[in-house]
């Protein structure tokens, strides 16, 4: 998986997934992302993000938790497939989908 973030000056933590995220790379963002404790809010972009995991939504989880609400993950372009994982799980009432 591939993982491109950028933190802007106003405490908006973009990240940008490419590829599965599933038991091994949730590893890897939830290590990967050490900004998010400067981060107000974290917005995901889904675009190029092929399958998610059981494991890849307890870190989303964790992101929500961490950072006190669901109006504080977002997430971007989430093609049918992630759209309809969310929605099965129930995770599209954690998060804001935009």
């Amino acid at each position: 998986m591939e993982i491109i973030k950028n933190l802007s000056a106003d405490g908006i933590l973009n990240v940008a997934l490419k590829g599965r995220l599933d038991t091994l790379t949730s590893q890897e963002l939830l290590s990967n992302l050490v900004e998010i404790d400067q981060a107000k809010v974290v917005e995901f972009d889904f675009k190029d993000l092929e399958y998610i995991s059981s494991a890849g939504l307890r870190a989303m989880l964790s992101y929500q938790k961490k950072l006190g609400g669901k109006e504080y993950i977002k997430i971007h372009n989430m093609n049918p497939i992630i759209a309809n994982v969310f929605k099965v799980t129930g995770f599209q009432s954690l998060v804001t989908i935009c």
